[in-house]
């Protein structure tokens, strides 16, 4: 059996879509979401160039890998500001215990 470097960038995608996907039902830690969310971004980031490799446009592939990754970094920033501040208020990260808060 031959696998190609293609492929195995492929199982990586794949890998990491599952491990993103698991980790988000079993986690319910706020700063534990994030960072799960981080790796399906990065999952789908190898994505965008990768299918760029295979349309023979490598160029626009990079170039939107760095537009998410940018709007990632902040997506994130905001994401890790929100939970320090959800801790500060409510002494807790539990998304549980969160949504049950009246007020």
């Amino acid at each position: 059996m031959n696998i190609s470097p293609l492929n195995v960038v492929l199982l990586v995608i794949i890998g990491l879509l599952a491990v993103g996907i698991y980790g988000l039902l079993i986690t319910r830690n706020l700063i534990k979401i994030v960072l799960v969310l981080q790796i399906l971004v990065k999952s789908a980031m190898l994505a965008l160039v990768l299918a760029g490799k295979v349309g023979n446009n490598l160029g626009l592939g990079q170039s939107l890998a760095a537009t998410v990754i940018v709007a990632d970094t902040v997506v994130a920033v905001v994401g890790l500001a929100l939970a320090v501040q959800v801790r500060r208020r409510f002494g807790t990260l539990d998304v549980a215990d969160i949504s049950t808060l009246r007020g």
